[in-house]
């Protein structure tokens, strides 16, 4: 989809459609009473016979608009104008896009971008128009033998501003938003992808791809070389697969070289039975979804290339398959990790924060300013914050600090969670230096305390995303998150928010 910006009135647009808010309680926006006032009432007269009511995403279609230039009015309902905030404007913008798409419109002008979102400025609302506009567009078909039709995709959708002097940023803010739309779409696919397409294998491909076409290096390790580096935690997981386990080493070089690089670990368990201590069959399915940390720190890291933010980036993927064969590690099995550090596994299907482990040691060789992994870790993130907020940990404040104002500033939320030695005694081992599991209470606590043993030489924060990465049901789907989050942090980063 083309996108662009422009200055103007509504009434004076010759284009497919053109897109204004009417709050509840019939009160029109400044572009709707513009366009209303050329129709002499004609918006208003629709608004008292009840055919629009203003409630926040509903949407009334209205053709051939007397003194309008364009060919249809989309009128979109924002809710009570005391009640507008991000997730009011959000939900006007996927409205009136899938409306759009359903109409046969070819292009739109849409002024939904000129509404006062508070403490939100043109920059944000351009780019989250955005990227809402491609989350409303997005399909994943390719397994269809019989594709979803559109009769006349929507192909351009230009967003106004109100003066002239927010052009620039707004400008800007339209290529940030492309960017980060952009990785949300490839963090999508890799999610919705079946396991047996989207092995290690498949990722390292993809990688590599990548990197050919943004510029970036890439090295890929295999089994041979991680047995050389002692990278044992990570092996045990991949022992009971045919899958030959892959450790993703991408970079990002926009900075001088000797600027120490951000670095983001993804856990990429392609799919997770959960080895020896087998999950249930029921929604089995859904764990194609564990590797949607692996995706969304490659969705970060094309949106950061796109962007060309002047910093140094390290992307670091284990992947591996977690499945039971009669060479499957055992609950019970203890393995030394990358950092010489012992692990008695006690639970199989606790298996990402062994190959998190061994990434996060790895991660130690790049002299790293801050590393930040993102893994759908836990089960009990789920039950503590649902699908609202990921879950963050981190061994500094104030890294926790910027990482929830990135996440405040994308609409892609996370909450601080407690990281204190105490419950670090759950994970102690009469026979290791650790467990890999500290049992139920506070699942996600003690994952997280896990992880932080191996991140003490660097300033480290953790996003635990099992209950924000994919939505369950009939809309069953990868949702991009925390891409908008992590793309958010890195122009934070780079002076560029």
């Amino acid at each position: 989809m083309e996108f662009s910006i422009k200055n103007g009135s509504p009434e004076k647009q010759r284009s497919a459609c053109v897109v204004v808010g009417v709050f509840e309680s019939r009160k029109l926006t400044l572009p709707a009473e513009l366009l209303d006032k050329a129709a002499g009432g004609a918006i208003s007269d629709v608004m008292r016979r009840g055919d629009m009511d203003g409630k926040s995403g509903t949407t009334l279609l209205l053709h051939n608009v007397p003194g309008a230039l364009c060919d249809r009015v989309l009128l979109v309902g924002l809710g009570k104008e005391k009640d507008f905030r991000e997730k009011e404007f959000g939900q006007a913008i996927r409205a009136a896009v899938k409306m759009l798409n359903e109409t046969g419109a070819f292009d739109a002008s849409i002024f939904l971008t000129e509404l006062a979102v508070r403490k939100r400025d043109v920059a944000w609302r351009i780019r989250q128009a955005i990227i809402a506009a491609r989350d409303a567009t997005y399909r994943f078909d390719q397994f269809k033998s019989k594709k979803d039709e559109i009769r006349r995709p929507l192909r351009k959708l230009m967003f106004s501003v109100e003066r002239r002097n927010e052009l620039a940023p707004a400008e800007e803010a339209l290529i940030q938003g492309q960017a980060i739309a952009e990785g949300m779409a490839l963090a999508k696919d890799l999610g919705n992808l079946p396991p047996n397409v989207c092995n290690p294998a498949y990722l390292a491909s993809r990688a590599q791809t990548l990197a050919g076409e943004l510029g970036l290096q890439c090295e890929i390790l295999d089994r041979a070389d991680m047995e050389k580096l002692g990278m044992n935690a990570l092996l045990a997981v991949s022992n009971g697969t045919r899958q030959p386990p892959q450790l993703i080493v991408l970079g990002y070089q926009g900075a001088r070289a000797n600027e120490k690089p951000l670095v983001l670990v993804g856990k990429g368990i392609t799919f997770d039975s959960g080895g020896i201590s087998l999950k249930p069959g029921a929604d089995m399915d859904e764990m194609k979804y564990d590797m949607c940390g692996a995706a969304s720190v490659l969705g970060a890291l094309v949106a950061a290339a796109l962007m060309k933010l002047p910093l140094n980036l390290k992307v670091i993927i284990p992947a591996a398959e977690n499945m039971p064969d009669g060479n499957a590690t055992r609950p019970g099995d203890i393995v030394a990790s990358l950092s010489g550090q012992t692990i008695e596994i006690l639970n199989t299907d606790a298996e990402g924060r062994l190959i998190l482990c061994d990434a996060l040691s790895y991660a130690e060789r790049f002299n790293p300013d801050t590393v930040i992994d993102v893994a759908t870790l836990t089960g009990a993130c789920v039950i503590a914050l649902g699908s609202v907020a990921s879950g963050l940990y981190a061994n500094r404040d104030g890294l926790a600090r910027d990482l929830l104002e990135a996440g405040d500033a994308a609409h892609d939320r996370a909450w601080h969670m407690p990281l204190w030695d105490d419950y670090q005694e759950q994970l102690k081992s009469p026979f290791a230096d650790m467990t890999n599991s500290g049992g139920r209470p506070a699942g996600s606590v003690t994952a997280a305390c896990f992880l932080s043993r191996f991140a003490r030489k660097f300033a480290w924060a953790h996003l635990d995303i099992a209950g924000t990465a994919w939505k369950s049901g009939v809309d069953k789907g990868a949702t991009g998150r925390p891409v908008p989050l992590l793309a958010h942090y890195l122009l934070q980063r780079a002076g560029k928010l």
